[in-house]
Parts: C-alpha cells; sequence; structure tokens
C-alpha cells in the first residue's frame, strides 16, 4: 500500500470519528441512546438494514468460498425477500405495538422470565461470535495488504469500533452505516470493474466461461431426497434455501439488532418501507461478492498468477496486487466500512439487552443516568470477549472456509430461539410450562446433535448417533422446540397471560403500511 492508501483510509475514519463525536453530545436519556428517540426516516432504515447484514465476512469469506467450491450459499439469499416481505407486514408493526426496546420483552411478558432470559442469552452469544468474525475477516483483509500482525489489527479495529460506538449510541451507528452502506457497495463495483476489464485476459467473456466450465457459478447439488439430508460433506441447494430461510426468520424476528432497527423508526410504515428497502439492497451486495469469487476463479486461471496459500485472502490478495494506488485504500476502506457497521450495530444491541433486559429488570429503579453508565460500559465487555474469540478464529492454510464453519456454528448456537417465538405468534394456548419444556428439549436435542454429529462427534454412541448434516441441526432444534413447547402446553396446561390472544401475530391493516 502507499502513502495514498493510506490517506484514504485515515480519511475514512476521520469522518466516521467525527459523525460519532457530533451525535455523542446528545446522549442524554437511554431512549436516545438506544433508540434515537424513534425519531429516523425510512431511507436510513433500509440501508442501517443492509450495513448491519452485510459485514466484513460477506466481502472476504464469501468470495473465497466460491473460489473453493462454487456459489452454493446463492440459493439462501434468494429466499431472503420472501422472509421480509412477512417480516415488513406482520412482525415489523406487531414488535412496534407490544415491546419497548427489547425483542425479548415480548417473550417476558408471553411466557416469564426464564423464556426472556433464554432467548437474550442466545442472542447475546451468537452476536458476540458474529462480531468475533467480522473482526477476523476484517484483520485477514488488512494483514495481507499491510503485513501488520492479525492479533494487533483485530484489537485495533475493535477498539475504534467500540469507542464511537459507545460515545454516539444507535445514532452514532446508523448514520455511519449511511455512509459505510454507500462505501461497500461502490467498492464491490470496482472490484467487479476491475475483474471484468482486466488488461491480463482478453475481456469479460473469458473470465465467465473458465469460471463456468470450473463449474463455479453452480448453485450445488439439487438432489432432493432424504438420503441427501444424511450426506454429511455435500449441502444440497434445497437444504441450503431451508437453513437460511430458517436463518433469515431468527436473524429479522429474534435478533435485536434488526428488531431496533424497526424501532427507532418515525413510525410503523417508514419502518416497514425501510426492511423492503434493506433487502432490495441487500440480495445483490451479497450475489455480488459471490459472483467475484467466480470471476477471480477464472481470472487467477486464465494468467496462472500465484494464489496465496489460505483461500480466505483470495479477495484481499488481487485487491493489494491488481488494484492501483488510492483505489487500493478505498477498497480497504469499503472492507473497514463492512466491518464497522455490523459491529457497531451488534454492539449497540448487546448494549440494548444486557440493560433493558438484566439490569432494568432486575434493578427497576435504575435511574436513566446509571442505565446509560451501563449501555456504554457493556459495549467495552462485548468488544473485548469478541475480540479474544477473533483470535480464537484466526484461520490457517488447513482451515475450512470461515463462512462454511461461521453458518454451522451460528446455526448450533441459536437453535431454539426462533421456535420460542414462533410459539407465542401462533399459539394463544402456549403456557410458560410448556415453552419452558419445549426449550429445554431443544437444548438436549441440540447438544446430542453437536456431542454425536458427523462434523465434531466428541460422543460414539453408534446407531443413536445424530446422523444428518450439521446445516440441519439449526432447522430441527426450532421445530423440536415449537412442535415439544405446544404439545406440553396443550398436555399439561400452565400459566398463560390475560392478552395471550393479543399477543399473537395478527393480520395487519393496510393503513399501518400506507
Amino acid at each position: 500500500m502507499t502513502t495514498l492508501d493510506y490517506a484514504v483510509v485515515a480519511l475514512y475514519l476521520a469522518v466516521v470519528a467525527a459523525i460519532g463525536l457530533v451525535v455523542s453530545r446528545e446522549q442524554e436519556t437511554p431512549l436516545k441512546y438506544f433508540l434515537a428517540n424513534q425519531s429516523m426516516p425510512q431511507w436510513v432504515i433500509g440501508f442501517t438494514l443492509m450495513a448491519t447484514l452485510i459485514s466484513s465476512n460477506t466481502l472476504i469469506a464469501h468470495p473465497a468460498i466460491v473460489f473453493q467450491k462454487s456459489m452454493v450459499l446463492v440459493p439462501g439469499f434468494l429466499v431472503m425477500p420472501f422472509v421480509l416481505v412477512a417480516v415488513a407486514i406482520w412482525i415489523v408493526p406487531f414488535y412496534r405495538r407490544v415491546v419497548g426496546m427489547s425483542a425479548y420483552e415480548y417473550i417476558g411478558r408471553r411466557f416469564g422470565l426464564g423464556g426472556r432470559l433464554y432467548t437474550s442469552f442466545g442472542f447475546l452469544m451468537s452476536r458476540i461470535f458474529g462480531i468475533g468474525v467480522a473482526l477476523v475477516t476484517t484483520s485477514i483483509a488488512v494483514r495481507v495488504m499491510t503485513g501488520w500482525p492479525i492479533e494487533g489489527v483485530i484489537l485495533g479495529i475493535g477498539l475504534f469500533t467500540l469507542v464511537y460506538t459507545m460515545v454516539g449510541g444507535i445514532t452514532a451507528v446508523v448514520y455511519t452505516d449511511v455512509a459505510q452502506g454507500v462505501l461497500l457497495m461502490f467498492g464491490g463495483l470496482a472490484i467487479l470493474w476491475r475483474i471484468l476489464f482486466a488488461p491480463e485476459v482478453s475481456g469479460p467473456a473469458a473470465v465467465f466461461t473458465e469460471a463456468w466450465a470450473a463449474g463455479k457459478f453452480s448453485l450445488g447439488s439439487s438432489e432432493f431426497s432424504t438420503a441427501s439430508l444424511y450426506n454429511p460433506d455435500d449441502r444440497t441447494i434445497w437444504m441450503f434455501a431451508v437453513a437460511m430461510a430458517i436463518q433469515w426468520s431468527r436473524r429479522y424476528i429474534c435478533d435485536q439488532a434488526m428488531v431496533q432497527r424497526y424501532l427507532i423508526a418515525r413510525s410503523t410504515a417508514e419502518a416497514t418501507r425501510g426492511v423492503l428497502m434493506g433487502a432490495a439492497l441487500s440480495v445483490p451486495v451479497l450475489i455480488a461478492f459471490n459472483i467475484i469469487g467466480a470471476l477471480l476463479f477464472g481470472f487467477y486461471s486464465l494468467t496462472g498468477a500465484a494464489q496465496p496459500e489460505v483461500g480466505d485472502h483470495i479477495l484481499p490478495h488481487f485487491i493489494v496486487n491488481y488494484l492501483p494506488s488510492g483505489m487500493v485504500g478505498l477498497i480497504l476502506a469499503a472492507i473497514l466500512a463492512a466491518s464497522m457497521s455490523s459491529i457497531s450495530s451488534d454492539l449497540n444491541s448487546i448494549s440494548t439487552v444486557i440493560t433493558r433486559d438484566y439490569f432494568s429488570n432486575f434493578l427497576p429503579d435504575l435511574s436513566q443516568r446509571a442505565q446509560l453508565r451501563i449501555g456504554r460500559s457493556m459495549v467495552l465487555l462485548a468488544g473485548l470477549l469478541a475480540a479474544a474469540i477473533a483470535i480464537l478464529l484466526v484461520p490457517d492454510k488447513n482451515s475450512a472456509p470461515l463462512a462454511e464453519r461461521a453458518l454451522v456454528i451460528t446455526v448450533i448456537v441459536s437453535a431454539g430461539a426462533l421456535g420460542t417465538f414462533c410459539l407465542g405468534f401462533f399459539s394463544s394456548r402456549a403456557t410458560r410450562r410448556g415453552c419452558y419444556i419445549g426449550i429445554a428439549a431443544g437444548i438436549l436435542f441440540t447438544l446430542w446433535a453437536v456431542v454425536t454429529g458427523p462434523d465434531s462427534r466428541w460422543i460414539d454412541l453408534g446407531a443413536l448417533n445424530f446422523q444428518m448434516n450439521s446445516i440441519m441441526i439449526g432447522v430441527i432444534g426450532n421445530l423440536v422446540t415449537f412442535g415439544v413447547g405446544w404439545v406440553a402446553s396443550l398436555a399439561f396446561g400452565g400459566w398463560r397471560p390475560d392478552d395471550a390472544v393479543d399477543l399473537k401475530l395478527k393480520p395487519v391493516r393496510d393503513s399501518a403500511l400506507s
């Protein structure tokens, strides 16, 4: 990297710091710090949802998995619009009606404190892990492009991001998301242009043809059979689509980072339109970086250029070796933007959950000033934990693609949360006792599936091992939680709130969306 590249990155960091500094002066109440006084317009909602979802994992790990395998993740992206249309119509108005700051307040109202703590704890664990993934994928790019030690990069990026998140609250997060989202999309287009019109090859058609011939545009096996579910080494199109439909539903229904975006909007109508805008922005970006991975294979195959030993290094290696001075810094800034936008969103939502679902719940007389202090302290604590996880996740040349490892681990960690929410959403007869039995069943199933599964068989039970592909653990775990919880409610009864019928999902009047 040249001096010009470092200057571009420094300019980007200065802009982000300035935004955090400007809005930090207004963070005087928990409502402002966590929900921006519910004053955000729909276009900000759309950009912040996209930026929260698109992390450095998308920029670094997704091209790597396509380069090494094929576009097996794309079927999962194609189901996202269907999930988000349902979220916009049903879920957003529901949350704006029944909760204050946290999605898990709903579970508390519907099933009591135990359910609230279970679902919120699952969120905390999955998002702290998610921040760790974002940090390590970003540090990979910075390491390849600058040669700086990867552990130092992780700590540096984490510290910078948590500082502006601590001082500026959700307002700093969403406005930096807008700038970061624009930079992210521009960076992706610049990389695509450089690969397609590379002077080293004979034109766009050659790169496409080479990648196509190698099967890099394949979406995976289309086999639709029971036997395919039991193949631990091959995940079919249908398997990915179902697993990712569960993941998108979990993320946009049970994830505080997303729910908080619905709550900061000026109105329900602007929140719903912002969700649809977020989908319209996210899907093309996700697919574009998978296409980049396929085209990189075509480029390196045609040119015969040396490739990095570690598959996750392929995009940063291309950037630093084939983009001109200044553009390298711009792309690195885009990678940092993608990382910081998702990290800052998760840190703020983690802080909201710990403050609202734990401290304020057990200490209801906390002053607003005390809640702000706790919120900022939790940003710091979560950031340090995530940095430690990132260091443990640093890949070597024998590692599986990071996106694939992250997907499997996240599915396992979050198993059962969606089933718990759906139990309340769809059944007014579900009881606290039934819910807790369902949660226990989901936890036991997940524990059994993890320790006896084909990927990490810690205990061999022979015929009693979990035999299916590990990506199905999250799908089945949620079904077990919901199904057992519903049956147990009918069989054993138990407490239900007086307003259980009002806490079910209901059709939304058109006026709420107009």
